[in-house]
């Protein structure tokens, strides 16, 4: 479905990221992978969605709380690819504490890589996408762009603000091929989230399957986590022509989280 095309995924070396890198190289994009890690990991990851997919793969290590990276991560996918056909805005990063208590570059920085990042990469492709006459924009928000839970202000406000974004590319395209939509994941179960399950179990001095019940308990009422490959699946339906009206709406993929 992708073939020729080329898509960014930020924030693409692990996780999320990476589990939509996998789907739409499996449609037959051409990828920019983004993001933090080990050059030779980095390489090796490259090199098998190369030999899997048969497409090529490139990596941007712009640091996404640095405009000037950001803009420049699009311009080496032109310069590389000829093109920018998608752009899935997925890179994150969490910080947990009171209102009172939340560091204030703490809320710059995450305030920047959840969402300025996304306004500065939106920026630099749609351009690109225009004179390509056709483009898909994904903003891979979370549940708390649609509800909040407390200590998260940060996180909250940066997701909340990615779904407006959302809604603002959506209408400022709405007469164009280019479509702009988001992403909600609920828990999804990454080495990120491992980390936090691992750490509940030690403390509370419990098992690593009653660690998981205890936190997807909390929020989610499938009790069950998403998967880095339910998102990637759902990214490549929003890239699909049946998605052609779909426009600047976002996908709970939170097993049932925002229903209540």
């Amino acid at each position: 479905m992708l073939n020729g095309k080329a898509a960014i995924v930020t924030g693409s070396t692990s996780g999320i990221g990476l589990g939509i890198a996998h789907a739409l190289g499996a449609q037959g994009a051409n990828i920019v992978l983004n993001g933090f890690g080990e050059p030779k990991a980095i390489a090796a990851l490259m090199a098998q969605l190369r030999a899997r997919y048969q497409i090529e793969v490139a990596h941007s290590s712009a640091d996404m709380s640095r405009p000037g990276q950001v803009t420049e991560m699009v311009e080496q996918c032109v310069a590389r690819f000829g093109r920018v056909d998608v752009l899935v805005s997925n890179a994150g990063i969490q910080h947990t504490a009171p209102v009172e208590e939340f560091p204030a570059e703490k809320w710059e920085q995450i305030v920047a890589i959840n969402l300025s990042s996304a306004f500065y990469s939106i920026k630099a492709a749609l351009p690109h996408m225009r004179r390509g006459g056709w483009g898909r924009i994904i903003n891979v928000a979370s549940a708390h762009g649609l509800v909040a839970s407390a200590t998260k202000s940060a996180y909250v406000a940066a997701k909340h603000g990615l779904l407006g974004l959302t809604k603002v590319v959506a209408l400022e395209t709405a007469r164009s091929p280019i479509t702009c939509n988001a992403i909600c994941p609920g828990w999804v179960l990454t080495p990120l989230v491992q980390n936090q399950i691992d750490a509940i179990a030690e403390r509370a001095g419990i098992s690593n399957e009653a660690a998981k019940a205890q936190l997807l308990s909390e929020k989610q009422p499938s009790l069950e986590f998403s998967s880095p490959e339910q998102i990637g699946a759902t990214a490549v339906f929003l890239c699909s022509s049946a998605a052609d009206q779909i426009r600047g709406t976002s996908i709970s993929v939170d097993g049932g989280w925002t229903a209540q």
